[in-house]
């Protein structure tokens, strides 16, 4: 006998949670978090409120994932465009830009990375492994261009990888506070100072992920 297909409204959940988190980020983005309501992110992705509860508790869970999605989206882009510390500066600037047509997500990642820093908070282990990651992967990448003398001399590369996420981090804090603040600017020149001028063409696959 063949296995009888999912029915009814929590059928297919993997693409029906996808569609509420699309719903979700909009929401968020157009009302603010504390404006959006689950009926509208619900009403939005086609369901009924009691089926976006099938999926998801509460608002702050739908939160934890639409900014979790947002951080695997900048993760993958950045392992495809990055593969060299000449592209590094274009890709952040790339980014950054990006954030900043979306202000209301970008303040309420921070918001929450700031809550989390509580061990007891549900998305602590969460933003502890982010950082952790992202630190690895970098750390990584610049091990390649310490040996072949791109990375500016004195500066190791797990103490450069501390001090991209932080400056990366703090600058789109202030913009928050901030607007016409310019961050861009700051950012590429916060590269510079990282590294020694270098020919992409010379290092290929530097920040190459696997």
């Amino acid at each position: 006998m063949g296995q009888a297909k999912a029915r009814g409204p929590y059928a297919k959940t993997p693409a029906r949670r996808a569609e509420i988190v699309r719903a979700a980020r909009d929401s968020f983005a157009e009302n603010g978090y504390a404006k959006a309501s689950l009926r509208d992110i619900a009403e939005r992705a086609g369901i009924t409120h009691a089926g976006l509860l099938h999926h998801f508790r509460n608002k702050e869970e739908v939160l934890a994932q639409v900014l979790a999605e947002r951080d695997a989206e900048d993760w993958r882009q950045g392992l495809e465009q990055v593969d060299s510390p000449d592209r590094l500066a274009p890709y952040l600037a790339e980014l950054i830009r990006h954030h900043q047509k979306a202000p209301e997500l970008m303040r309420l990642w921070i918001e929450l990375a700031a809550a989390a820093s509580r061990p007891g908070h549900p998305a602590h282990a969460y933003f502890a492994e982010r950082y952790e990651r992202g630190r690895a992967q970098f750390t990584e990448g610049l091990h390649g261009t310490a040996a072949r003398g791109t990375l500016r001399e004195g500066i190791s590369p797990e103490s450069a990888a501390v001090l991209f996420h932080a400056v990366l981090n703090g600058l789109q804090m202030q913009w928050v506070l901030d607007p016409d603040l310019d961050i861009v600017g700051p950012v590429t020149d916060f590269v510079r100072l990282l590294f020694d001028d270098v020919d992409p063409a010379d290092h290929p696959q530097t920040f190459a992920g696997d």
